[in-house]
């Protein structure tokens, strides 16, 4: 892996030909070498800023697209993925708080509960995390299968996000599985602001969304996405395959600037921020 923007002095010497850096490797960060997991999580940390009434939630997504922009084969993101990508999926899973999913993405990727890592327990103590990311999932019909691990065997309990009017029969299945109900919308559905907010309210502050491309749209109509990083995969695909982001156009463009570039194997992973 190798770093394309912003340029570093590494960066620079790397591309006019620099010497080798004192512990022997050419440009640590320009040269195409496997990246440890302390430099993807420092290259990925979440901002520090805080609110005049404390810390304020991020937001980012995680997604993966081809060439010509799809988000999916075959109905799942894995076979547009590398291992590169996967790395990265681990590493934004570890420094999160909560990660934020679709039902749909549940059921078609087969979500299972996020678990401890070893490589991460030092850094995730040090920022007051517990051992793993609460799984929140996104559901107005709560249609979800509560037999599954995810809700019945976390390390940390799943979330699940509804609105008002779910169905008090489905409410009581998921609490009786485990799961922890948070009303965040007035209807069926779910509001993406107040969702944001109930997430912040239970001290879940550093946000991943990893879709679908459904939420994902619901998150930038509302304007409440903060960061995506988005992995470019050199496929291409054809098909109908959804973006990364659907549902009803904005009616003004989302503005985000480019803030960190990575490469590896024709891969490219895109960090970029809400101006």
């Amino acid at each position: 892996m190798r770093r394309l923007f912003p340029v570093t002095d590494e960066t620079a010497a790397r591309d006019s030909g620099g010497g080798p850096d004192t512990d022997g490797r050419a440009g640590a960060e320009g040269a195409d070498r496997e990246w440890g997991l302390e430099e993807l999580a420092a290259a990925y940390a979440y901002p520090s800023g805080s609110g005049p009434a404390g810390p304020e939630p991020w937001l980012r997504a995680n997604m993966v697209s081809t060439l010509d922009g799809a988000a999916q084969h075959d109905g799942r993101s894995q076979p547009i993925s590398s291992a590169a990508d996967m790395r990265i999926f681990g590493t934004l899973r570890a420094l999160a708080d909560a990660v934020v999913v679709g039902a749909e993405t549940v059921r078609q990727e087969g979500y299972r509960p996020a678990r401890a890592r070893e490589d991460f327990a030092a850094l995730r103590a040090a920022a007051g995390q517990g051992p793993a990311p609460a799984i929140a999932v996104v559901s107005a019909s709560l249609d979800l299968d509560f037999s599954l691990p995810l809700f019945t065997a976390p390390l940390v309990p799943t979330l699940v996000l509804t609105g008002a009017a779910a169905a008090p029969d489905r409410i009581a299945a998921a609490e009786k599985a485990g799961a922890q109900v948070v009303i965040a919308g007035d209807g069926m559905g779910v509001d993406p602001a107040r969702a944001v907010r109930a997430l912040a309210d239970r001290g879940l502050y550093r946000l991943l969304t990893e879709g679908g491309p459904r939420l994902l749209g619901q998150f930038v109509a509302a304007g409440v996405l903060d960061e995506l990083c988005l992995t470019v995969s050199p496929m291409l695909t054809a098909g109908d395959a959804q973006r990364i982001a659907g549902g009803p156009p904005v009616a003004v463009p989302r503005r985000f600037e480019l803030t960190s570039l990575l490469e590896e194997a024709g891969f490219l992973f895109s960090r970029y921020r809400r101006t």
